[in-house]
């Protein structure tokens, strides 16, 4: 079978560019829109030939764009010669086919970017699981444009199937056994990853996710902190793979850290649920550290599209540190100081020179004490699964029955589990 993103897509080394100015949307913003998916496309290997912004009222059903633009696009990419067209939108199977046939180019959308830069970077076997899952189902409704070679080189009689429309439902079916394949084994890379959760849970030790934008420098934030090696590169998704990492803190305390995937705007809806299980230690942990590039022009957007997909994951309300990346680019005191003024709460920091991580080191070992509540309580005969639960996941320091069967409990629990302890407390103060 051949692989729609591999194999049968023609290698392009140079790319025209087309930006989408939807309706709401600033000039300014459709231009930084452009930027990223020039780096996107850069990160892939490819330069640009050349660049257009189109204003859209609303998208049109045969190619998203008007037939006259498109038309107008694909004489300047070829003009210039562009190995392929790139669009900043998501296109329909049917819309990516009309496309290549009036350009006579590969016509590529931002979902597939992205999903052959995951799939580029994919290393472990859980990425490798999730990413190839991703790009089957994206691939399955595309066979069309896979094998429309071999329909257009052979016609067949009346009622008879020539053979690009065998092949296409031979690969239907390879793709759907991949995909069911796929699916099984994410269910068991869930299962391991929950197992692992419950162990921290059981060992007491806080745990703090770091988030943010792609290539905002979370993976040199861990490195710096723990003292990890954590690849860290100067591209977009430079790593797909949560880390985890524990972070030895005074007093005999100690923290885990867990680098998580990049968000970016527009992430593909396929990805979102390839990666939800890593996606999810940001929704579970006790508290998140957002990460923002602070010498990226747009991170303003950055930071609102962070927070957008934090809700999504249902990790809105976390307790959320800010720490404002790379100080040591920043030449505008100006704009330094706006910042500090209008987020006195956040760290300002430099993961390369190490400026700032004092103070950032000095936050986590507060949250590290106010991660964890002791409690007493008195949990009635008939709540025998709450004793279980805080045999589980809790530190017991002492346990007796008392005369009406309850069990008199003191335990150290994550603060995260203190609402359900609450029906039965006596009382309660931190460690």
């Amino acid at each position: 079978m051949i692989d729609l993103l591999k194999e049968n897509a023609p290698a392009c080394s140079t790319a025209f560019h087309v930006g989408i100015q939807e309706p709401g949307l600033m000039q300014f913003s459709a231009h930084e829109h452009l930027h990223e998916l020039k780096e996107l496309t850069k990160t892939l290997g490819m330069s640009s030939s050349g660049e257009e912004i189109v204003f859209l009222r609303s998208p049109q059903a045969q190619l998203f764009i008007g037939s006259g633009k498109a038309q107008e696009i694909a004489e300047k990419a070829k003009a210039v010669f562009s190995d392929c067209i790139v669009l900043d939108c998501e296109l329909s199977p049917s819309q990516q086919r009309n496309w290549e046939k009036i350009a006579k180019l590969p016509v590529i959308d931002r979902q597939e970017i992205i999903i052959d830069i995951f799939a580029r970077r994919a290393l472990t076997r859980e990425a490798v699981i999730q990413v190839e899952l991703a790009r089957m189902q994206y691939m399955l409704p595309r066979l069309a444009r896979a094998w429309g070679h071999l329909s257009r080189q052979k016609g067949g009689a009346m009622g008879t199937r020539g053979e690009g429309e065998q092949q296409i439902e031979a690969d239907r079916r390879i793709v759907k056994n991949r995909i069911a394949h796929y699916q099984r084994e994410l269910k068991q890379v869930k299962k391991n990853r929950e197992s692992q959760r419950k162990l921290r849970e059981r060992n007491l030790v806080p745990h703090a996710a770091i988030v943010g934008y792609t290539n905002a420098g979370k993976s040199s934030i861990l490195n710096r902190l723990c003292g990890a090696t954590v690849l860290v590169e100067d591209k977009l998704f430079a790593t797909l793979d949560p880390t985890t990492r524990q972070l030895r803190l005074p007093e005999n305390r100690s923290i885990l850290l867990t680098d998580t995937v990049g968000f970016i705007r527009k992430l593909p809806h396929t990805l979102v649920e390839a990666f939800k299980s890593t996606l999810e230690e940001a929704a579970l942990a006790d508290f998140l550290i957002h990460v923002v590039d602070m010498s990226d022009p747009y991170f303003e957007d950055h930071r609102e599209t962070t927070l957008s997909v934090l809700a999504e994951l249902g990790a809105k309300d976390k307790e959320i540190l800010t720490v404002f990346n790379k100080t040591d680019v920043i030449d505008d005191i100006v704009l330094r100081r706006k910042l500090e003024s209008l987020n006195p709460d956040a760290f300002f920091v430099s993961a390369v020179k190490g400026d700032g991580i004092d103070k950032l080191l000095a936050a986590l070992s507060e949250r590290s004490v106010e991660a964890l509540r002791k409690l007493s309580v008195a949990i009635p005969p008939d709540r025998h699964d709450m004793i279980s639960f805080a045999h589980r996941n809790a530190e017991v320091i002492s346990s007796q029955y008392a005369d009406d069967g309850s069990a008199l409990m003191t335990i150290l629990i994550s603060s995260r589990f203190v609402p359900l302890f609450t029906p039965f407390c006596k009382g309660r103060e931190g460690r």
